[in-house]
């Protein structure tokens, strides 16, 4: 029932998708490894441009249904997706999720809580 309901409601953002903290996500990226962490952020370009996570991804979320099937992510290894305040995350985690990737998660509070925990940022397009 779960996928059925998963490809049904999809584009509602409510709902529980598995979650990272800030902290713990700041620790997968400063991490010294081979592999970095696979980031998405689906926000706007003006609010990507104001300040993202260093090596991040950007692919608005009304652009990710169209181009899922071209993203350069493992599908058997996390992806963490990241908007303002992980309420469009979640669209992403369910579309990820659909798409066969086997670890979506959202950014517990998006940007808002990561730029509160006092984490750094990356500004402008890069």
């Amino acid at each position: 029932m779960k996928g059925l309901m998963l490809k049904m409601f999809w584009w509602l953002p409510i709902g529980s998708v598995p979650e990272v903290t800030p902290d713990e996500l700041a620790r997968l990226v400063n991490k010294r490894s081979r592999s970095r962490p696979q980031i998405l952020d689906v926000r706007t370009m003006p609010e990507y441009e104001q300040g993202h996570i260093r090596n991040s991804l950007h692919l608005p979320i009304g652009a990710l249904n169209g181009n899922i099937g071209a993203l350069p992510f493992d599908k058997s290894k996390p992806v963490y997706a990241i908007c303002r305040s992980a309420h469009r995350s979640i669209l992403a985690v369910r579309l990820l999720e659909m798409a066969g990737y086997e670890q979506p998660n959202q950014l517990q509070g998006g940007m808002m809580a990561w730029e509160r925990s006092g984490l750094p940022v990356t500004k402008g397009s890069d």
